[in-house]
This record gives C-alpha cells, sequence and structure tokens, in this order.
C-alpha cells in the first residue's frame, strides 16, 4: 500500500512539473488540470495494469501528462457547448431589436479574453448604420466612432469576409487612426441567407491574433447573431407597419392609443402633464368636391407631413382619421399647449398646395385641447374631451382653438336616509 501512495505521488509531482513548465496552459487553467490529473492518477493506480507500470515510472507519468492536452480539449469543447446554449438563449428570448443587439455584444466581450469593445453595425443598401456597443468599462451604446469607408467595417461589410488586425498600430486601415487605438481588432460578417446583415467587430487591448476556439465561438455567435437580427428587423418591419397609416405614413390610431397609454406612465411616474391637441383641416370637403379623392389624398400626404417636419422631437403626431390629427406633447401643460398650437394654425397660413388650373383652397386647422390629468386621468375621456373640444371649435370658430372644460370628477355619493 506503502508502495502504491508513493507511485502515486511521485506520478503526481512529475506530472504537475510538467505542466507547470508548460507555458501555453493559461495560468487560470492549470488549476484545473492539476484536479484532474490527480484523478488521472488514481484511476491508474486502481486499474488491473497498474503494477507492470510501476518499473518504468517515467512513461507512466508522461502518459498522464499526455492525456492533459485531450482534457483541455473536452473541457473547451464543454465551454463552447455551454456558451452556444447561452446564446441561444439569449438572443431567442426576445424579438425586439435592440434587446438582440445589446445581448450579442454582451455575449462577445465574455467569449473573448482581454475584450476591450463589442460594436455592432447594421447593414442596409450599402450603408452602415450603429446598432450596439459595450466596453470593458460596462459603458453600453456609445460607438467610439463611426465606420470610415476605407476602415474596416466597410471592407467587411463589401466584402463578406471576416478581417483580422493583429496589430492596428502597424496596419494599413489604420494609418491614420488616434494614437490611443492599440491592440488588435476583428470584423466579422453578419450573414443570413447570403445577405449581409451587420457587421460585428471584436477589439482587444493586446496585440496578436485570435485562438481557434475563440474565432470557432466568434463564429458561431455570428452566426446566431445574424438569425436573431434578421428575425427581430423583421418584427419591428410588421410592426411599423401594422401602426403607420398607409397614406401619410404617420403613426395611426392603433399606435396613437398605444402611445397615450405609455405618456399616461410616464406622467404618473414623473408626477407630469402632457396635452393632447385634436386637430381638424379646415378648408378639405371643399378640396375632395372640387378635385376629388386623389387630390385630396395628396393634399393629406402633403399637410400632414408638413406639420409633422415642425414638431420637437418628444411630441408624436398620428393621424387620427380622415383628416383629423392628434398631437401629443409629453411634459406639457396647458400653456405650452396654446402656443405650440397656435404655432401650427400660423403654420398653415404660410401653407399652399398646388392645385390642378392654379385654383385656390384656403386650408387651416381648427384645434381643441385637453391636459392630463386635469382634463381627465384615462386615454379614452381624454381624447374625448380634445374632441369636444375641437367640434366646440369648428362650430363657433373656424381657425382657431378651445380648450376642454375641467374634469367635473366622479359625483360624491348620495346618503337617503331610512324612514323610521
Amino acid at each position: 500500500m506503502t508502495n502504491k501512495r508513493e507511485n502515486q505521488a511521485d506520478a503526481f509531482q512529475h506530472a504537475w512539473e510538467i505542466i507547470n513548465k508548460d507555458t501555453s496552459i493559461p495560468s487560470e487553467e492549470k488549476e484545473g488540470i492539476l484536479k484532474l490529473i490527480k484523478v488521472l492518477v488514481e484511476v491508474a493506480e486502481s486499474s488491473p495494469n497498474a503494477r507492470e507500470r510501476e518499473p518504468d515510472e517515467k512513461l507512466y507519468t508522461q502518459d498522464i501528462v499526455s492525456k492533459h492536452s485531450l482534457m483541455a480539449l473536452v473541457k473547451q469543447q464543454a465551454d463552447e457547448l455551454n456558451s452556444l446554449r447561452n446564446l441561444s438563449l439569449n438572443l431567442t428570448s426576445s424579438l425586439d431589436l435592440q434587446t438582440v443587439l445589446d445581448a450579442v455584444v454582451t455575449e462577445a466581450m465574455r467569449l473573448i479574453k482581454n475584450a476591450r469593445a463589442a460594436h455592432i453595425f447594421l447593414y442596409s443598401y450599402g450603408k452602415l448604420n450603429f446598432g450596439a456597443s459595450l466596453n470593458a468599462e460596462g459603458g453600453r451604446n456609445k460607438p467610439i466612432s463611426m465606420p470610415r469607408k476605407d476602415g474596416l467595417t466597410y471592407f467587411v461589410a463589401n466584402s463578406g469576409e471576416k478581417l483580422i488586425v493583429e496589430d492596428m498600430t502597424n496596419h494599413p486601415l489604420y494609418k491614420n487612426i488616434a494614437d490611443d487605438w492599440a491592440g488588435s481588432i476583428i470584423g466579422v460578417p453578419l450573414k443570413f441567407n447570403n445577405s449581409i446583415v451587420g457587421v460585428m467587430n471584436l477589439s482587444r487591448s493586446t496585440t496578436g491574433g485570435f485562438t481557434r476556439a475563440e474565432l470557432r465561438l466568434i463564429g458561431l455567435l455570428a452566426d446566431q447573431a445574424a438569425v436573431a437580427i434578421s428575425n427581430a428587423s423583421l418584427h419591428k418591419l410588421v410592426a411599423e407597419q401594422a401602426n403607420t397609416d398607409s397614406l401619410t405614413g404617420l403613426p395611426n390610431r392603433r399606435a396613437l392609443e398605444d402611445r397615450l397609454q405609455e405618456e399616461i406612465r410616464y406622467a404618473q411616474r414623473m408626477n407630469s402633464q402632457f396635452s393632447v391637441v385634436m386637430m381638424d383641416l379646415d378648408g378639405f370637403k371643399a378640396v375632395n368636391d372640387i378635385f376629388g379623392h386623389v387630390t385630396g389624398d395628396e393634399v393629406l400626404h402633403s399637410v400632414f407631413n408638413y406639420l409633422a417636419e415642425n414638431m420637437r422631437a418628444t411630441d408624436f403626431l398620428a393621424r387620427y382619421g380622415g383628416d383629423e390629427l392628434t398631437l401629443i406633447m409629453r411634459d406639457s401643460g396647458l400653456e405650452t399647449a396654446k402656443t405650440v398650437t397656435n404655432k401650427l394654425i400660423g403654420l398653415m397660413k404660410e401653407y399652399s398646395f398646388p392645385f390642378p388650373a392654379n385654383k385656390k383652397i384656403e386650408l387651416g386647422i381648427t384645434a381643441g385641447i385637453a391636459v392630463y390629468p386635469v382634463h381627465s386621468q384615462n386615454a379614452g375621456d381624454l381624447l374625448r374631451a380634445a374632441d369636444a373640444s375641437l367640434y366646440q371649435g369648428k362650430k363657433h370658430g373656424r381657425g382657431s382653438f378651445v380648450v376642454a372644460k375641467k374634469s367635473t370628477g366622479p359625483l360624491p355619493s348620495i346618503t337617503i336616509p331610512r324612514e323610521k
């Protein structure tokens, strides 16, 4: 028994000395290999042929050590399978495009050692647009720079091939970059059905090539990312079409109802107000009567987009139906709503449409204003309040606006005394 323990100890010590001198094995992996060697020694000593190997201790040790490469390969493949599983779970858990893009760059940073930053640019009609990014400090969706026409990202997008730059300071693609750019980078095309849907860039703070294991994992990530991005982009397109008015290109009533609910949640969370302005296009009936509905459609498209171009970035303008528009203004009380509505009425006085035969039809706007939560605390009643005000404006003074009457709130309960 003593000899057996000594053989185990000697074999283990020799094996560990060999492993420890092997600079090709990362230091963080050596502890795991050490544990595996212990198991191999114990298994080998307990096998029926253990005694036959005792005289040749050196060969026995080499046999054990030679298995570390197999163990490392098995561990590597297990890690890759686990990474593949995580990729599948993360990239298929959502159809929201931004969520998918954020998941891809997160996985990319996790897969590569010494990763400095991961970027994704979406590719469509020969143009690259920023999608998502993540850096080693945790900064998300802050691109270092936009792709240059003669840079790595456009090269990958146009060629459809991955490109590895082992040292950015000594590569012609980066001859004019900032001095603080250093290390290595890989650009990978994201392909779906033989089409490039984007480019993923992974940069490292260290120079040199990427290992076969890293390239294999990057390839797996790129393949799944391309599918997930394509699915999410299609879902986004379908959702936008369902929420877009086909004639004017503005959000439709369905989108308006969704936005109203969103604004109510925001106002409740921030303890703020928002305004709703219902607008009707004055003079539109005459356009249809004189020129027909084809010209009428052209007028609606022209006028509604003319007004949309003059909105703030935070404003939401939708076609309510027919020749009616609805404007939602975030963080806006009654005075702001009055000012903006007056501006829109003034803009219509400057607008002109090229009617056939140089005929003139005066177009204008009449509006009704309601403010959350002053006039109502739910979406349906708020719209009705603005619409009722619009009706009053159309009835008594076109080319102006009317403010909704204040809500009286729920009636108090009445207690009827019992008869004695």
